[in-house]
This record gives C-alpha cells, sequence and structure tokens, in this order.
C-alpha cells in the first residue's frame, strides 16, 4: 500500500469507515472564495460551512483535494523542480469536523492512520503544538505516549490557523518525521528548521475561536476540525524516498518524459524533467477545471505554467511540442481518481499542442530579435523598455520571458520605460474610442479596465460562484453604492454569468449576501473582456468591495444552451438539405426560442424543413457528447470549422463539435463558438421549426424551439388539431382531408354565389329586363346594384357589353357602408367618339367622387354617397347626350 493511488485510496476508505461523509474534491478555481486565485486547501471548499453560512446533510467529511500554489500569495513557481517537494499542482488530504469531534478524536484518527494503518514508526514521528495548548500536549502525550521531548511548543503564527482578520481561527499541531541524520537541518523551532532531515506531512488545525476584531477573540459554540496531509509526502515517506519527485506517480511522468525526448532523467537534465512532469499536472488540471491560457488573471498564471514547461522542453532538446504527448500517460496516473481528467483529455491535449505550438514560434522569432537588440549590453545594462514593448506588442513576446532569457546574462529590461509605452498603447486606444460617435458616451469603461483588470469567466464550467464587486455604475458614473430599489450596473472581479455575444443572449440570476439581494435582468460585454452586469437591488444596499455569492438562473441558461446546440445542428442539417450555399448570416439564441438566418435565395419547401427537422432530431435522439476544444484560428478552420457570424475572434478559438456522422468517425457539426452549450446532444431534447421566412434578398430566416418549450408549442398544436376534428367531428388523422374538402366546397359555393349575384344584378340574365335606352342613336344600359363586390363591376361591365353589341354600360355598385363604385364600358365601334373616362368623371362627381381613370373603352372611380347613385346614372345619361 505505497503507491500514491493506494494511499489515495486507504485514506479516504479510512475515514469513510470512520463516519465522515467521501466528498469529491472542489475545483481548481474556488467557487465561494472570490479572493483566492486557485483552490490551495482542502478547507476552502468548506469555508462557508466552518462560519455557519452554509449548511450540509453530514457534519463529518474526508477529502483528497486538487490543490494549486502558481500565483500571488502563494506561489512555488520559480522552487519547481529544483527542490525536493515544491510542486504548483499537489493533492491535500483531509477529515473535516463541522461541530461533531475535536482535538481528542482528530489525534485518536490521525495517530491510528499513520501508525496502524500506514505502519510508520513511531520512533520516527514527533509534533509540533502551539505553545499555550496544554490540550493537546495532554492528549498526545496520553495516545501516541509521546515524552516532552517529542512535542515542541510553538510560539509563533506557524502553529496558529487563521482565515482572516476576522473569523474562525485556532491552534495548530503539525505531525513531523525524522527522515534521518544523513540529511541536514533541525526539529522545528530550532536555528536550523528548515532543513530537509525533519519533514511535515499532516496538520491539525483545532478550530475554537472566532476573531472578532483584533485582540477580542471568543469561543466558538461548536469547535471544528480541519486537517491536511500532503499525499505526495506521505508517499515518500512510505516509498522511502527522499524526494517527491522519485514517488512512483512522478517516476512513471518522468520516465514518459525521457521516452519522448531521449534524455536520461537523471543528470544535468533532471531539472528540467521534474519541472515538465509537475507543470504536466498543473496545466492539465487547470484546463479540465476550465481554466484557459490567457493574458489575464488565472489563464494568465496557467500561461506562465505551461511555457515554463515548454521552455524545458527545449532545454532538452524537443523539435516538435511535447506536452501534448504526455497526456495520455498523466490520465493512465490519475484519471481514475479524478474523472474530469478523462473527460476533459481532449481539451487539454489540443490546450497544450495549441499553446506549445504558438510558444515555439513566439520564443524563435523573440529571441532572434532580442539577440540582435542586446548584442551591445554587457552585464548590469539594461534593455530598453521600448525595445521590450515592441517585443511584447508586435511578436507577441511576455515581458517576464524577456527577462527571463537575459538573466543569465546579467541584463535587465527598463521596466519604467516599458510600463510607459503601455500606457501610451491604452491612451491610443481611448482616443480612437472617442472618436467613434456615441460610442464616445463609453469611454467610462477604459478608466474601470485599467483599475481593476479582465472579468474572469467561470460559466463554462459552473453557475454558481463567489465574486467582488470591483466597480459600480449608476446613470454612468461611478458609486459607491446602489440602495434597494435603484438600478445599475455591477462589475466583479469574476462571474459565471454569460455577456451576450455571438448571438446568445446574455445569464440573468441572483447576487446575494446575508440580508441583500440583487437582481441580474441582463449581462453585457465592454471592451472584450469587462463584463458588466446589469442590475436591481431588491433589498440591502449593495457597496463596491463587497463579496457576492452569484447564481446564474438555471432554468433560463439551460434553455439557452439547448438552443444554442441546436442551432449548431440546424446549421448543418440546413447544408446538407439545401447545399453547400448555406452560410450563417445571423443569430439569436434566447431562452423561448432561436432565430437562424443564412444565405439560401428560394423559399425553402415542406418537405425540405421537414428533412431538416428529421437530421438535427436524428443527430440530438443519439446523445453523443458534446466536445470543446482549444485552438487557433488557422487551425480549426482547416480543420473544417465553421466560423459564426459576427463573433469576433482572437488567435485562439474555442472550438465546438456535436455528434458524428453515421458510418465515419468525424464531427457532424464543428464550428467556432464562445457560447455556452449542452454536455450531450441529448441534452437538446427536441428540436421543432416553428416558422421560416425571407428577411432580406437571398437571406431565409429559420426559426425554432428545443426542449419543453418546443414540447409546449407540439401540444398547443395537438390540441388546436383535436379541438378542430371534434368540430368537424372526425377523428385527428382525417382532419387535414376532411378540411381540405370542406374548404373546397366553400371556394365552389362562393364561386356561384358570385355568379347568381351578377346574373341577378344584370336582370337574372334576361335580356328582356335590361335597362337599355338609346341615347343620341347610342344604346345605354345603366344599372345601380347592391350585393355585388366592387372588383366584379367590370366582369358586369363586359357582360352587357356583349349583350349590347354596340353602346355604353355605366354599372354602379353599393356597398353596404354607402360607398360606391362606378364603371363605364364603351363598345369598340364607339370609342372613336365615346371616352369613358369622361363618362365616368360626370358620374363619379355626383357621388362625391373625384377624378377617376383608365381608358376610353373601360373606365372606374368610386364615391362616398352611394345613395346618390341614380344621380350619377343620370348625369352619366346627360355627359353622354352632350357628345
Amino acid at each position: 500500500m505505497s503507491g500514491v493511488n493506494e494511499i489515495r485510496s486507504a485514506f479516504l476508505d479510512y475515514f469513510a469507515k470512520n463516519g465522515h461523509e467521501m466528498v469529491p474534491s472542489s475545483p481548481l478555481v474556488p467557487r465561494n472564495d472570490p479572493t483566492l486565485m486557485f483552490t490551495n486547501a482542502g478547507m476552502v471548499q468548506f469555508k462557508n460551512v466552518f462560519t455557519g453560512a452554509e449548511k450540509r446533510p453530514y457534519d463529518k467529511a474526508t477529502t483528497a483535494q486538487k490543490c494549486v500554489r502558481a500565483g500571488g500569495k502563494h506561489n512555488d513557481l520559480d522552487n519547481v523542480g529544483y527542490t525536493a517537494r515544491h510542486h504548483t499542482f499537489f493533492e491535500m488530504m483531509g477529515n473535516f469536523s463541522f461541530g461533531d469531534y475535536f482535538k481528542e478524536r482528530a489525534i485518536e484518527l490521525a495517530w491510528t492512520l499513520i501508525t496502524k494503518e500506514f505502519g510508520v514508526t513511531k520512533d520516527r514521528l514527533l509534533v509540533t503544538v502551539y505553545h499555550d495548548d496544554e490540550e493537546a500536549v495532554s492528549l498526545w502525550k496520553r495516545i501516541a505516549g509521546f515524552s516532552d521531548s517529542k512535542i515542541i511548543r510553538i510560539p509563533t503564527s506557524d502553529n496558529f490557523w487563521q482565515m482572516g482578520d476576522t473569523g474562525p481561527c485556532g491552534p495548530c499541531s503539525e505531525i513531523f518525521i525524522d527522515q534521518g541524520d544523513a540529511l541536514q537541518g533541525g526539529p522545528p523551532g530550532s536555528p536550523d528548521e528548515d532543513g530537509d532531515r525533519f519533514l511535515e506531512f499532516w496538520n491539525l488545525v483545532f478550530m475554537q475561536y472566532e476573531q472578532i476584531e483584533p485582540g477580542n477573540r471568543v469561543n466558538l459554540p461548536r469547535p471544528s476540525i480541519d486537517t491536511g496531509m500532503g499525499l505526495e509526502r506521505m508517499a515518500a515517506i512510505l516509498q522511502g524516498v527522499h524526494s517527491n519527485y522519485d514517488t512512483d506517480l512522478f517516476r512513471t511522468l518522468i520516465e514518459a518524459v525521457a521516452h519522448a525526448t531521449g534524455v536520461a532523467p537523471e543528470g544535468a537534465h533532471k531539472a528540467s524533467h521534474r519541472v515538465i512532469a509537475d507543470h504536466l499536472r498543473a496545466s492539465s488540471f487547470l484546463v479540465a477545471d476550465g481554466v484557459l491560457p490567457s493574458n489575464e488573471g488565472r489563464g494568465y498564471v496557467l500561461r506562465r505554467i505551461m511555457r515554463r514547461a515548454m521552455r524545458h522542453a527545449q532545454l532538452l532538446g524537443a523539435k516538435d511540442p511535447l506536452m501534448y504527448r504526455l497526456v495520455p500517460a498523466l490520465v493512465r496516473e490519475m484519471g481514475q481518481a479524478y474523472p474530469e481528467l478523462v473527460r476533459a483529455e481532449p481539451l487539454i491535449t489540443e490546450t497544450l499542442k495549441l499553446e506549445e505550438t504558438r510558444f515555439r514560434k513566439t520564443l524563435e522569432r523573440g529571441l532572434l530579435i532580442l539577440d540582435e537588440e542586446t548584442r551591445h549590453l554587457t552585464q548590469g545594462q539594461n534593455l530598453s523598455g521600448d525595445t521590450a514593448f515592441t517585443l511584447y506588442d508586435t511578436f507577441g513576446f511576455p515581458l517576464d520571458l524577456t527577462q527571463d532569457a537575459l538573466k543569465a546574462r546579467g541584463i535587465g529590461v527598463d521596466t519604467d520605460t516599458f510600463k510607459a509605452a503601455m500606457e501610451r498603447q491604452r491612451e491610443k486606444a481611448r482616443a480612437a474610442w472617442s472618436g467613434s460617435g456615441e460610442a464616445a458616451t463609453e469611454t467610462v469603461w477604459f478608466g474601470i479596465k485599467d483599475r481593476v483588470g479582465a472579468t474572469e469567466f467561470l460559466g463554462y464550467d459552473t453557475e454558481a460562484a463567489e465574486g467582488f464587486v470591483t466597480a459600480l455604475l449608476r446613470d454612468g458614473q461611478e458609486v459607491a453604492e446602489l440602495k434597494a430599489g435603484e438600478t445599475g450596473l455591477v462589475v466583479l472581479n469574476q462571474t459565471p454569468f454569460y455577456a451576450e455575444s455571438g448571438g446568445q443572449v446574455g445569464d440573468s440570476g441572483v447576487m446575494q449576501f446575508d440580508d441583500l439581494r440583487v437582481r441580474v435582468t441582463a449581462t453585457e460585454k465592454k471592451l472584450g473582456d469587462l463584463f458588466v452586469h446589469h442590475v436591481r437591488v431588491e433589498e440591502g444596499t449593495l457597496k463596491a468591495g463587497q463579496t457576492l455569492e452569484l447564481l446564474v438562473d438555471h432554468g433560463r441558461r439551460s434553455a439557452v444552451r439547448a438552443n444554442h446546440s441546436a442551432t449548431h445542428l440546424l446549421h448543418e442539417a440546413l447544408r446538407q438539405v439545401l447545399g453547400d450555399h448555406v452560410a450563417q448570416k445571423g443569430s439569436l439564441v434566447s431562452a423561448d426560442r432561436l432565430r437562424f438566418d443564412f444565405s439560401h435565395p428560394k423559399p425553402i419547401s415542406d418537405e425540405e424543413l421537414a428533412r431538416v427537422e428529421d437530421i438535427a432530431n436524428r443527430v440530438a435522439l443519439r446523445n453523443e457528447p458534446v466536445v470543446t476544444k482549444l485552438m487557433g484560428v488557422d487551425e480549426a478552420i482547416e480543420s473544417g470549422a465553421r466560423a459564426l457570424f459576427g463573433e469576433k475572434y482572437g488567435e485562439e478559438v474555442r472550438v465546438v463539435s456535436m455528434g458524428t456522422v453515421e458510418g465515419r468517425n468525424t464531427p457532424f457539426s464543428i464550428e467556432l463558438c464562445g457560447g455556452t452549450h449542452v454536455s450531450r446532444t441529448g441534452d437538446i431534447g427536441v428540436v421543432t421549426i416553428v416558422g421560416e421566412a425571407a428577411v432580406a434578398a437571398g437571406v431565409r430566416r429559420l426559426e425554432a424551439m428545443t426542449g419543453d418549450g418546443a414540447r409546449r408549442h407540439l401540444q398547443a398544436e395537438s390540441r388546436k388539431l383535436r379541438e378542430i376534428a371534434g368540430l368537424l367531428k372526425i377523428p385527428a388523422d382525417e382532419a387535414t382531408e376532411r378540411l381540405a374538402s370542406l374548404l373546397e366546397d366553400r371556394r365552389k359555393l362562393e364561386r356561384d354565389l358570385q355568379e347568381a349575384r351578377r346574373k341577378l344584378a344584370m336582370g337574372g340574365g334576361s335580356s328582356e329586363s335590361d335597362p337599355v335606352r338609346e341615347v343620341g342613336g347610342i344604346k345605354l344600359m345603366a344599372r345601380a346594384v347592391t350585393g355585388v363586390e366592387m372588383k366584379d363591376l367590370k366582369a358586369l361591365a363586359d357582360e352587357g357589353k356583349k349583350r349590347l353589341g354596340s353602346g355604353v354600360v355605366a354599372i354602379i355598385g353599393v356597398a353596404e357602408d354607402g360607398k360606391a363604385g362606378i364603371v363605364v364600358g364603351v363598345t369598340d365601334d364607339l370609342t372613336d367618339k365615346v371616352d369613358a373616362v369622361a363618362l365616368v368623371r360626370a358620374g363619379s362627381a355626383v357621388m362625391g367622387g373625384k377624378g377617376g381613370g383608365g381608358r376610353r373603352d373601360m373606365a372606374q372611380a368610386g364615391g362616398p354617397d352611394g345613395a346618390a347613385a341614380e344621380a350619377a346614372l343620370d348625369a352619366v345619361e346627360a355627359a353622354l347626350a352632350a357628345l
């Protein structure tokens, strides 16, 4: 039981058998402490449990916690590879009591595990206690049988733990092992305690006080226990090696490095092998927990870790990217304990490959320029800050890499000039923004971003986190607080709220703390990576600098995710059905539906729409994983990924793949996309197309719904069909044919009715009933009718002309609302001396109309006064007589 995986399992099983809940490791990005860059201890995920802000269904827990110390206060990066025990990533084993047991049980459990389960010899062990913790001294004597010489009293903060300036705190008891006099160093508390002989591997924190304020400390009503045992250190102890890098896990990773490079793991390059093995673990776990390389915050720390390892890969002579080829070895060793490593293996591999490929180009180019620019410099001199800035701004060569490359030659960098050049660049950006019309009102964001930096987005992996307020705005101005009932804008250091971009709407939800409740109504981006939350304070007062619990509206986010993923499936389905000319021209992804605009020259038939819908649903229902990778833009496009309309892409992009092509191991859909998506295609549910129309020349719009929204839509449609079938008193499956038959019958009846009305209007079809008289030797048929639609008056006039053979026909139709229309027709033999337009204007004028138009053989007009129809016909007759 000396392998790392065996020790981890034995620890967890031991405490589980002793009534502890086995709790999975929390992510490396803390969800409940925004002041921490990374999770650096086992108690971080239980912080709110210890303070009483959170209740859990258990009062004892045990964990194997992933930890990273590579940025901020806890930064071991520069020491990694050159000492026996410094790591960027490590595992902290812990057991916790939330008011259940205290010192006696904690010491008893630890002692039994170490000496009985792990079999460590008692004579090699000793402990430290806080100098006035007599209870701990007494317990160690009784439980372990230690004499005073084995219990060392420490009066410093090394043996007194505090969560912060205020809050829970208490004395510690650290457990040490004597590794033998072959190593240098003295016991803890002695002048030479920093030597390697005495190794601390477990710390028991007795959380018994609450610090109210400096100098004011009270007893906690329910004292608690927080412990941490370094897994790597325990493995070294049980495997009888001095260095953590000689344990089985690290030996496996280092052997993989040696095999890939052909360089022996010992000797002059030992440190490089160790750096790569350690940084491989840190990089892989950070990517698995949602951190990706960037130039800000956590992503920048990850990039530094990666690039440090990649530089050592070059020192080992690796001609091609190395790190990504080591991922399978890591997954084999640690994937069973941490399944997220297995799930994220493709993303880890692609991210490492991309970063190392780009870094090699940056390093090669930058070192050539750097060598040229520093050829004349000697030890003690500084490289120009302007040159360092040019390397950074033009060639992507970071300042810290420039400093590191020059360190061996004793050459520094003029950082003051470098910072001045950076500020000049910011001023140019502000000036460009200020000159862009209405956007000039947005210049406030430049100052905020310079002060607080970019917002760290956590929302790809979580919908709940904590963040602290870095800026508050109301009416375009920064303010110190927002009170209940007020609306404003909030900027946070980190957030799970997705900001509107790429067609996807921004998240909504709540921010809260104690009696404070803030409603988030929308989220947007400013200056590319500053997330701005539109809020309304419902209760309490929101203040700048405050730490808040952030909760995304889960139901709305889930619906948006489903609709966004469905957009990708529909895009590819449209291409398959309509052709490769289909390209996205716009989109809107909201919670209730999706809208997708695409290039296509003509309407889509019902049969084509059905095929598109069927293809998208077949892929969705196969319930395959949705895979996200980080790639360079050019590489992504070359791999077949499609860029989404309206999205701005940097050098690195997220590539989202969904489904597989039947019979081939290739993605059904692969697109560049920075939005949030479902984990598996089955989470989309059903895809239902609800509309298709033209929005511009050559551009069509598809509207669709998914999941619960689609279900409700289909239910409503089904309910309407049942209601129609009920009215028709037939089965629902016969409703379409029956309705079509009824509509055809109705159209026939309407045609028959119109024909009957025309006949009636013309005197029932009898020539004897036609009101024909002669005016100046010309036959005139004049008639006022009702119940005939205005559009049918010309047909009546044509029929009248046929009956007359030669003559003039004047028909006035009076509508139900009292208005009238008049048509005058003249047979062809009379058009040389009779003008229908003149006659129709004469009749229209009597009914209050103005003008009229047409040809000499047929003209029409209208008037508001249908009651004057007979007088209008008289006017037509008079006008004809005057010719």
